[in-house]
C-alpha cells in the first residue's frame, strides 16, 4: 500500500538556497579573468622564449580558462530552482562540469608528454631569461588564483576539479623555474621536457580520480559515505517497522542524496508516524533529505520482492 503524505519538514531540493552563493560564484569569476589574462602573457613568453615548459604551463591555462568558464556556468545555471523539466533542480550540472574538465586534463597530460618526447630528440635552444621571468610572473598568478578557490573546494566537486587544472599550473610554474634556473646555470636543455612529464604525471593521477568520483554521480552509485546496510539496520530499530526491502540510493551531486524504499509496517502504527520517524532518522543519522517511502502493510506486490 503506497500512501501519500504531507509533512512540513522541508526537502532539500526545494529549497531555492543552494550550498553555493553569489559570493563563490564571484570567487570563481576572479580566478577566471586572472588565469584568462595571464594565460596570454604566458603563451607570448614560451614563443618567446623557446620553452616547452613554459608552452605547456600556458596550455594548462588555456584549459584552465575554459574548465573554470565551465564551472562558472555550472555554478550559475546549479542555482536555478527545479521546474517541470528537472523536478530535482540542476544541481547535477556541477558534477556534469567536472566530469568534462576532468577529461580535457587527461587529454592535455597527454599532449604535454608527446611534445616531451619530440623535445627529447629535437631539443630546441631556450632563453632561459625571458622563460624565468614568465614562469616566476606564472607562479604568483596561480597561487592567487589557488587561494581564491581553495576554500570553496573541499565539498564542491565542480570547483574541485577547477582548482585541479590550477594546481597543474601552479606545479608546471614551479617546474618552468627550475627549468629555466638549471638551462641558465648549466645550460641542460633536456631539463625543460623532463620537468614538463613530472608535472603532467602529477595531474594525471588527480585527473582520473575525478573522472571517477563524477562518473560515479552521474551512474547514480551509491554515495561513497552512506551503506545501505547501516541505513537499513537504523530504520528497522523504529518500532513498528518490520522490513525494509527495495532499497535505492543515489546522488545529485556531492551533497545531496536521495533515496527510495519499500517499508513493511506493523498495522497496529500509524502509517504517517512511522514515515515521520523515518524520515527524521534519514535526515539526522545519514543526512538524507530526498526519500520516497513506499509503506507496505502486507505482502510487497512487486516483481522480484524479496519480502
Amino acid at each position: 500500500m503506497a500512501l501519500d503524505h504531507k509533512h512540513s519538514h522541508q526537502h532539500a531540493n526545494d529549497n531555492e538556497n543552494h550550498a553555493y552563493p553569489v559570493g563563490s560564484r564571484n570567487r570563481m569569476l576572479w580566478a577566471l579573468l586572472l588565469t584568462g589574462i595571464f594565460m596570454l602573457v604566458e603563451m607570448i613568453g614560451g614563443v618567446i622564449s623557446g620553452s616547452l615548459a613554459l608552452l605547456a604551463d600556458a596550455g594548462h591555462m588555456l584549459t584552465d580558462t575554459a574548465a573554470l568558464l565551465l564551472a562558472f556556468y555550472a555554478m550559475r545555471m546549479s542555482a536555478k530552482p527545479a521546474d517541470d523539466k528537472r523536478t530535482f533542480g540542476y544541481g547535477r550540472m556541477q558534477v556534469l562540469a567536472a566530469y568534462t574538465n576532468g577529461i580535457f586534463l587527461i587529454a592535455l597530460t597527454g599532449w604535454i608528454v608527446w611534445e616531451a618526447v619530440q623535445r627529447f630528440y629535437q631539443p630546441n635552444p631556450i632563453q632561459s631569461g625571458s622563460m624565468l621571468v614568465v614562469a616566476i610572473l606564472g607562479l604568483l598568478v596561480n597561487l592567487a588564483v589557488f587561494k581564491i578557490l581553495h576554500n570553496a573546494s573541499e565539498t564542491n566537486i565542480n570547483i574541485r576539479s577547477a582548482l585541479l587544472h590550477v594546481l597543474g599550473d601552479l606545479l608546471g610554474s614551479v617546474g618552468a623555474i627550475i627549468a629555466a634556473l638549471i638551462i641558465w646555470k648549466w645550460n641542460i636543455l633536456w631539463v625543460d621536457p623532463l620537468l614538463s612529464v613530472f608535472v603532467s604525471i602529477l595531474i594525471l593521477r588527480s585527473a582520473v580520480r575525478i573522472v571517477n568520483d563524477s562518473s560515479h554521480i552521474l551512474l547514480e552509485g551509491t554515495p561513497n559515505d552512506r551503506t545501505l546496510a547501516v541505513i537499513e539496520k537504523d530504520l528497522l530499530r523504529i518500532e513498528g517497522v518490520l522490513d525494509i526491502h527495495h532499497m535505492h540510493l543515489w546522488s545529485l551531486n556531492e551533497q545531496e542524496a536521495v533515496m527510495t524504499f519499500h517499508a513493511l509496517i506493523d498495522h497496529r502504527y500509524s502509517s504517517d508516524e512511522l514515515i515521520d520517524l523515518m524520515l527524521i532518522c534519514l535526515k539526522n543519522r545519514h543526512n538524507i533529505e530526498h526519500a520516497t517511502i513506499q509503506v507496505e502493510q502486507s505482502q510487497c506486490l512487486v516483481e522480484g520482492c524479496t519480502n
